[in-house]
């Protein structure tokens, strides 16, 4: 009985041990815009591949995403770029405007364990708040 026990609090106390998220994560998901910069949202889907997948923004490395994480990309208006790195040809060009937030799903794809490629696509505001909120941040990038 006594071993019963001490394996059901294990199991309750580790059902609590679950981190609060950071305070960036909770104010990234206000989804406020920025009346001098636009916003940039890149998610990857909890259900996506557990591969990490490097990302460039504009030339320049700016992290991975991970399964079920999400980027905070905050940018000045213009032309800019996302993509992989190295052999991941996966890209979407963005023409962003100040105050504007944008949604960008990113999927990455392997082969026999190791990875291979990903995807960026646009997706419509209502379903790009549903995944960042079921996600975590893994990144706040400002230029």
């Amino acid at each position: 009985m006594t071993r019963f026990l001490l394996i059901a609090l294990l199991l309750l106390a580790g059902c609590a041990a679950q981190l609060p998220p950071m305070p960036e994560d909770a104010a990234a998901k206000r989804f406020e815009p920025l009346p001098d910069k636009g916003v940039i949202y890149l998610v990857r889907p909890r259900a996506d591949q557990d591969y990490v997948a490097p990302v460039m923004l504009d030339d320049q490395m700016i992290g991975s995403t991970y399964r079920g994480t999400y980027m905070r990309i905050e940018v000045p208006a213009g032309l800019h770029q996302l993509r992989g790195m190295a052999s991941d040809n996966g890209s979407v060009k963005l023409d962003i405007k100040h105050g504007e937030i944008y949604f960008i799903q990113h999927n990455a794809y392997g082969y026999r364990g190791s990875f291979i490629n990903s995807t960026y696509q646009v997706v419509n505001a209502s379903y790009g708040r549903s995944l960042v909120m079921g996600g975590q941040m893994s990144g706040l990038i400002t230029r």
